[in-house]
């Protein structure tokens, strides 16, 4: 049974406790989901309050109505601020990368994007800030700067660079042409898609397997793999032996010596098809 709490937040932003996992939706479906500066800071409070929420073991992002997001509200961005001093601009796009991505890079638990319709230009930085993203076969993708006469900002080329073929990601910056939820999975933008209707049960799925997982060798393993995925060979190998030192010693659950008595001695699980029992 899922719990909705009050909306201590504000209107922006809708948070669903279900199982462990925290159901985070941006809540602007007139406007398809366009992230305002409203939204950015309402999006800053839930991410915060969400860490160290017990009912919160994993956040799936999400859009209501019929999009993910349609990336920045031009209005609320450009034309509100057009005449704010400076300060007032860097404010407002500070918040938005504040949680966008260096909020979500290293969020301390795991982090799904469901896109269940329109994902545009900025949405393209949270969606791939999340550690997995699944999309609806039917969503549209666009990256549509070009057609109003800017670059796609907000780092948002930085992202598609991290997920996308140069040959791709230039594509459809240089033509605004759009691609399906199957294509973002082919080209890697997405990790996969399904049928609309399967998109919830899918994402639920996913956490579930999440959550079955040792929190924090799973915290360490994608932190360590976001950090050497940039590192020359011999730093990333010096890297990963010291976060492994360092997971056994903040592990409580001393989940390498379960790990290895279960498959070594009791010869209970096979790593390759399973996962040891987690005393919890």
């Amino acid at each position: 049974m899922s719990e909705t709490p009050k909306e201590p937040w504000g209107r922006n932003v809708l948070v669903e406790f279900d199982e462990g996992i925290a159901w985070v939706t941006m809540n602007r479906p007139e406007k398809r989901n366009a992230m305002s500066p409203d939204l950015n800071a309402e999006m800053l409070q839930v991410l915060d309050a969400l860490e160290t929420d017990e009912r919160c073991g994993l956040m799936v992002l999400t859009g209501a109505g019929e999009s993910f997001s349609a990336g920045m509200d031009l209005k609320e961005y450009f034309r509100a601020t057009d005449k704010a001093p400076h300060v007032v601009k860097m404010r407002a796009y500070r918040a938005a990368g504040d949680w966008q991505w260096r909020k979500l890079l290293q969020y301390y638990k795991p982090t799904i994007a469901m896109v269940n319709g329109w994902c545009f230009g900025g949405a393209f930085t949270p969606m791939i800030a999340c550690d997995l993203a699944v999309a609806a076969d039917e969503a549209t993708f666009g990256i549509s700067e070009i057609n109003w006469g800017i670059l796609p900002g907000g780092n948002v080329s930085k992202f598609l660079a991290m997920v996308m073929n140069q040959r791709k990601a230039l594509h459809y910056i240089l033509t605004g042409e759009t691609f399906t939820g199957k294509q973002a999975a082919q080209m890697g933008v997405v990790g996969e898609s399904v049928p609309r209707q399967r998109l919830r049960e899918r994402t639920r799925e996913l956490a579930k397997t999440l959550l079955q997982k040792n929190p924090t060798v799973l915290r360490q393993a994608k932190i360590a793999f976001k950090f050497v995925s940039t590192m020359e060979l011999e730093p990333a190998n010096d890297y990963l032996t010291a976060k492994n030192e360092q997971t056994m010693l903040i592990d409580p659950e001393r989940g390498r010596e379960q790990g290895l008595k279960q498959f070594l001695d009791d010869k209970s699980y096979r790593p390759g098809l399973g996962s040891y029992k987690r005393d919890r």
